[in-house]
């Protein structure tokens, strides 16, 4: 989900061997900058996104197809499916290969034309699987209407939202699920101790050494995303999702600071 502003958000969902998609390595901070500015979302970023989201967030690749697997659990029959800020759509066609209800639609949708036209052409190319159909939406998220959902995403996108506007989606994916649907929600999370938050900060940027990023490039990036990622604490997470009417939050993932949890709007729900 991208916001309507020359400030473009990154949105975390795309997987090459999910999407089919034979995407470049990431360089695009290889070189110094002067000025690295804020994230801009262009093309560029598309050709190298796949590569980008698996070399940058630890345990993506588990992530996605778990999602779907999480998805073939609470799916309803005759319902729709929502990955809000899908990119190039890997979370829908995780459910799409995952899901066996009669009657699902799927819904992917994004605020970046280019995502979104890379994504069509990714399902035009996919002969094997037809249903259930994937519908792309070019979208800002906070203007979707959630309506008979069992399964909703938000993978790694509410953390792009401004603060003040992130209760008001949540809200409305609530009211939007049927009973017994489920919120996965995805995010990159800060730790209020001081300490730990150092800790998880100095082994994700290990992690990305280890992927083939240098200094200059961790560096580069964390100045572009400073002003356009606000992550929240698992507890302001929990406290969001209880105030709009979750009864239970479940975390099932974690990867340094990184998390993924399922939300029930029924505790009955969750076996």
């Amino acid at each position: 989900m991208r916001q309507k502003s020359r400030h473009a958000k990154i949105t975390m969902n795309a997987h090459p061997k999910d999407t089919g998609d034979m995407s470049h390595k990431d360089t695009l901070f290889q070189c110094e900058m002067s000025d690295p500015g804020d994230f801009v979302f262009d093309d560029r970023v598309v050709s190298v996104f796949p590569d980008m989201i698996n070399r940058s967030v630890p345990g993506y690749g588990l992530i996605v197809p778990m999602t779907g697997m999480l998805a073939r659990r609470y799916a309803q029959e005759n319902t729709v499916l929502y990955d809000l800020g899908c990119s190039l759509g890997a979370v829908s066609i995780a459910m799409r290969a995952a899901v066996r209800r009669p009657g699902i639609k799927i819904v992917a949708v994004d605020s970046s034309a280019d995502m979104i036209r890379r994504l069509k052409e990714l399902l035009e190319d996919d002969a094997a699987l037809k249903a259930p159909e994937i519908r792309a939406v070019q979208q800002d998220i906070t203007q979707t209407s959630i309506e008979n959902a069992s399964v909703v995403v938000l993978n790694f996108t509410l953390q792009f939202l401004q603060p003040d506007q992130r209760n008001a989606l949540l809200n409305r994916i609530a009211s939007g699920l049927v009973p017994g649907g489920i919120l996965i929600l995805s995010e990159k999370v800060r730790f209020q101790d001081e300490v730990e938050q150092a800790l998880q900060t100095t082994w994700h940027h290990d992690f990305k050494k280890t992927q083939g990023y240098s200094e200059l490039e961790i560096a580069q990036k964390r100045d572009a995303l400073e002003n356009v990622m606000k992550p929240d604490s698992m507890e302001q997470h929990r406290d969001r999702l209880k105030s709009v009417g979750f009864e239970r939050v479940s975390p099932w993932f974690q990867g340094f600071n990184f998390v993924s949890m399922v939300a029930f709007r029924n505790s009955s729900d969750a076996v």
